[in-house]
């Protein structure tokens, strides 16, 4: 399966850089990231559109019916529909294919395609999918100079663009083994999160640690009622567990809230891409610590999250948050400077009673004192903590520092805590370590297991960690088994003293030759 998934990311990214290549120096490449995902997007939606109506004639009998071949007129007899079904509609003749086909011979190609993306956004005014549709092309400006300082310019980088997209062998999205948006999200941030001055983990979390995150939630189930990530970036963590369990399994639908208005966006468009019914996701904008949109939905029997790492947050500085009642239980707030376990409150408060939450937390969270050490207390005495997994380092793009995973859980049967070391459950690929199929399993069965193994996992009693300051680190409680050869200091210090004086010889013998061959040459 690691091999499968790799050759479909490599086809991917060969095509990517194709685009960046062509486009080198002419499309600053933050900007140039906006534009790819927004013709993938365009290009999935479309097909996934034409399938959906080839699909229902062919089940009326109309054999070898192709949506893209039909006329404007005839089409707007299932607009409705397809409305009703897919949250927008598509006419035939502004499906990508049909784009793409007669792009080079359009000379206001840059118009034709701002003209279709805002048809598809007003499509779904007055249904209920609006709110869900509204806005998602709106990092995509086919009339910005950043794409061309002439109309020729941006039509010539547009038509480049949806050849090399057109061109992609992606199949049915579903049936890849990869998240083939989220990857090209992860590998366009890889390329280009330095020319944004911005930290990759702000935007993304490796895909296979998603997967941990979900399959830590979901262990002992078959089906989850719903799925929440308060700080939810571009959605990929609530959707693996479509992947996991399939999507009708997952009966209530996927939560998420989002700060940042661009990835907000691509939330969305991430929902639409795995054919997520608009129905079946609410992601809201806004600020989840201060502002929290889904009162009305919660409590959550799955959270996964990679919140920000010591973000800035309103904290003691806004009286009433003291009194909020997510965070009023630890009876204290945590630091302005470190939002930290603000979110870990939140979504220990939104966890129903049979629920798991699993989320990333920096290393300094699980130690550190002052209010973040009464905030651990508040949650060991209580007998919330259920596990904590320290990671490999340098999974995260932007950051080479090892964090942990904190599993959260209300109904607990027992008094302890398990400490895992999974430090060592990775393997190197390309510039990054990552977390194959093997090290995910790995890390599952120790969880599943809950024993003592040596270097790997041990289980501490509440009593224990209360004792030792409430600090969660695992190399605290577990003996890291360090596998690199042991370097004796001063056998190492007589071998350079030996080859600085064997360097020494040399130089001198060198020296002797070099004189003895200008005497001659000059005699």
């Amino acid at each position: 399966m690691d091999n499968i998934k790799e050759k479909e990311r490599e086809e991917l990214h060969k095509t990517i850089w194709k685009i960046a290549e062509e486009l080198r120096g002419s499309v600053d490449g933050w900007d140039f990231k906006q534009y790819v995902l927004g013709l993938l997007f365009y290009r999935f939606i479309s097909e996934n559109v034409e399938n959906y109506a080839n699909k229902i004639q062919q089940e009326y009998g109309i054999k070898n019916f192709e949506y893209k071949n039909i006329t404007d007129a005839l089409a707007e007899n299932g607009r409705e529909q397809l409305i009703e079904e897919k949250g927008f509609y598509i006419r035939p003749s502004e499906l990508f294919c049909n784009v793409r086909k007669n792009a080079k011979n359009n000379k206001d190609l840059n118009i034709t395609i701002n003209k279709i993306f805002k048809n598809i956004e007003n499509s779904s005014k007055g249904h209920k999918s609006e709110k869900d549709v509204k806005g998602l092309f709106d990092d995509f400006n086919v009339n910005d100079n950043k794409l061309g300082a002439t109309v020729e310019e941006r039509n010539a980088h547009l038509v480049k663009m949806l050849d090399a997209i057109g061109s992609l062998k992606l199949g049915d999205y579903k049936e890849n083994t990869i998240d083939a948006f989220g990857d090209a999200y992860e590998y366009l941030m890889t390329m280009y999160a330095s020319s944004a001055g911005k930290s990759g983990g702000e935007f993304f979390t490796p895909q296979e640690v998603g997967e941990l995150l979900a399959r830590i939630t979901l262990i002992g189930k078959t089906e989850i009622n719903k799925v929440y990530d308060p700080a939810c970036g571009s959605g990929s963590l609530l959707l693996k567990f479509a992947k996991v369990l399939g999507e009708v399994n997952v009966k209530k639908g996927y939560y998420g809230q989002e700060i940042n208005l661009t990835t907000y966006n691509l939330a969305r468009i991430n929902m639409f891409l795995h054919d997520i019914n608009y129905t079946k996701f609410d992601i809201a904008r806004g600020d989840t610590l201060t502002n929290p949109k889904h009162w009305d939905y919660e409590p959550f029997d799955a959270i996964v999250s990679n919140p920000p790492y010591s973000t800035r947050w309103a904290g003691k500085s806004d009286p009433t948050l003291i009194n909020d009642e997510r965070f009023s239980p630890a009876g204290i707030l945590a630091p302005e400077s470190k939002a930290d376990l603000a979110f870990t409150m939140h979504m220990l408060h939104w966890l129903s009673e049979q629920g798991t939450a699993a989320i990333v937390q920096f290393p300094g969270v699980l130690y550190r004192g002052g209010a973040e050490q009464k905030i651990r207390k508040y949650m060991v005495d209580n007998n919330f903590v259920d596990a904590v997994i320290q990671l490999p380092s340098d999974l995260f793009f932007g950051t080479s520092i090892s964090t942990c995973i904190l599993v959260l859980k209300k109904n607990k049967n027992n008094n302890d805590i398990l400490f895992i070391d999974a430090s060592k459950e990775f393997v190197r690929s390309t510039n990054k370590n990552k977390l194959s199929d093997e090290n995910i399993s790995n890390i599952l069965k120790l969880i599943v297991n809950r024993q003592e193994i040596e270097g790997k996992s041990t289980v501490v009693s509440n009593d224990i960690v209360s004792n030792s300051c409430y600090n969660l680190s695992v190399s605290s409680y577990l003996k890291i088994i360090d596998n690199e050869p042991k370097i004796d200091i001063e056998t190492l210090n007589n071998n350079i003293k030996k080859i600085v004086a064997k360097q020494h010889q040399i130089r001198v013998e060198l020296d002797q030759i070099i004189s003895e061959i200008e005497g001659n040459y000059y005699e």
